[in-house]
């Protein structure tokens, strides 16, 4: 069985000087590795498989006997870090909050404690014939929620 620790220090290690970093290892039962990097700006292929030559340079598949699958995170995977979330700051949301509700806005803010979200709502100000747009701010700690992605419109 490899050694989650010791992957993710050669992970990191390939990826010094970049823009890309690391959102999850999962390694299975039958040694099945599965990473998943993200990048402030984009990640392409030859990033993969530059990050994939460095793990194989340092783990031996034949000793090891391990499958191994770099790629990004992707577009409609949930966010799971707060750099990735510092990423999205402008751009439109879903969130599911632990107590059920779906929401959908703008990411405002992120930091390692939580973020802000601004939702917009129908109201109708006191004296005005139609209801207009407000956009009001709420504010989760990660805790609080079970996911958050990206929203792709159209």
């Amino acid at each position: 069985m490899i050694d989650k620790e010791l992957l993710r220090a050669t992970l990191e290690q390939a990826m010094e000087g970049t823009d890309l970093f690391l959102v999850d290892i999962t390694i299975g039962a039958d040694n099945h590795i599965v990473v998943d990097i993200d990048s402030d700006s984009s990640v392409d292929i030859d990033e993969c498989v530059s990050l994939t030559r460095a793990v194989e340079a340092r783990f031996d598949r034949d000793t090891e006997d391990y499958d191994l699958e770099i790629g990004s995170a992707g577009i409609t995977a949930p966010l799971q870090m707060p750099r990735q979330y510092a990423k999205y700051i402008g751009k439109n949301v879903e969130v599911l909050t632990a107590d059920g509700r779906k929401l959908k806005g703008e990411l405002r803010a992120a930091d390692d404690e939580g973020f802000t979200i601004a939702v917009l709502k129908k109201e109708k100000p006191e004296g005005a014939k139609r209801p207009i747009m407000v956009a009001h701010e709420l504010t989760f700690n990660y805790s609080e929620i079970k996911y958050t992605k990206y929203l792709i419109e159209f």
